[in-house]
């Protein structure tokens, strides 16, 4: 039995899971549900994010830079990607899913040449590197960082997909995309913002990811296992539905890594299974906003 103490404190630590997670499968399902695509180079754009965030924090010493670096590099490079390979088999599902494989692949290759089989470890920042009491628990600045993180881009989210012409037209792309080309709207510039904008929030989870985890070759597999967890049980293309998976799969694997971390891939798919038992479109799955 856990007291009371540790069961805070695990929860805790699958609420700042979630947070991370919600950074990857919110651009992991943007993507999906705007191009119909599952970028299974996703995973890849976190590994590499951390990578440039690590050598910009190595060179400079500033993190935020660091952040930035990794979350725009990976961002202007999806958008080339996009252009040059994505665009050119738009609307050929399996095409689009081989291709995104293969990517993936050379990306992660090319990382391993560049960088090395190590983990490496990307520092906090030295003003959330303490800890602070909430109440009797005390826990690390930077996950609690992490979770306002995670909040405010789901607040930013939701503006932009509720509250501007942008969002709006995102979700009309959505929702019928021959449409919105009939009205005028360029319906391939409108994707492309979107890919970057997935790839942009990888890059930033990769750096933050490196924080937890650090960052080595097999992260992007590993953390591309989660997102795809994350949103076949919140629902593939719902970013509601990527709140709460996020928030199942980061409390789950809290509680499974403490309790029966023998069964902890149970744990995981247990529930992934039941609802594509139940509800194969995931607990919110159908529309973006």
């Amino acid at each position: 039995m856990m007291s009371v103490s540790e069961l805070a404190l695990t929860t805790f630590n699958g609420l700042s899971f979630a947070g991370l997670l919600f950074l990857v499968a919110s651009g992991f399902t943007l993507i999906f549900s705007l191009m119909g695509v599952l970028n299974l180079a996703h995973g890849t754009f976190y590994l590499w994010g951390g990578y440039l965030g690590l050598v910009t924090l190595g060179t400079t010493g500033s993190w935020l830079l660091a952040l930035t670096v990794g979350a725009l590099g990976v961002a202007i490079g999806g958008g080339v990607l996009e252009r040059l390979v994505y665009r050119r088999v738009r609307g050929k599902e399996l095409s689009e899913v081989l291709l995104s494989v293969g990517i993936s692949l050379v990306l992660a290759d090319l990382a391993l040449a560049q960088f090395g089989g190590d983990s490496l470890t990307i520092a906090p920042p030295s003003w959330l590197s303490g800890s602070v009491a909430l109440g009797d628990l005390v826990v690390p600045q930077f996950r609690l960082a992490v979770i306002v993180a995670a909040l405010a881009v789901m607040a930013g989210l939701w503006v932009l997909l509720k509250r501007t012409k942008v969002g709006a037209i995102i979700r009309a792309g959505v929702d019928d995309e021959e449409m919105l080309g009939a009205l005028g709207v360029n319906v391939r510039r409108v994707a492309a913002v979107v890919f970057v904008l997935g790839a942009l929030l990888a890059g930033a989870s990769g750096v933050v990811g490196g924080v937890f985890f650090g960052t080595y070759p097999g992260a992007d597999a590993e953390m591309l296992l989660f997102a795809l967890v994350v949103v076949v049980v919140g629902g593939l293309g719902s970013l509601p539905g990527a709140v709460v998976g996020s928030l199942v799969v980061g409390l789950m694997y809290s509680f499974g890594v403490s309790l029966v971390p023998d069964l902890l891939y149970f744990v995981l798919f247990g529930p992934m299974l039941l609802v594509l038992v139940l509800r194969p479109r995931g607990i919110l799955g159908g529309r973006l906003g």
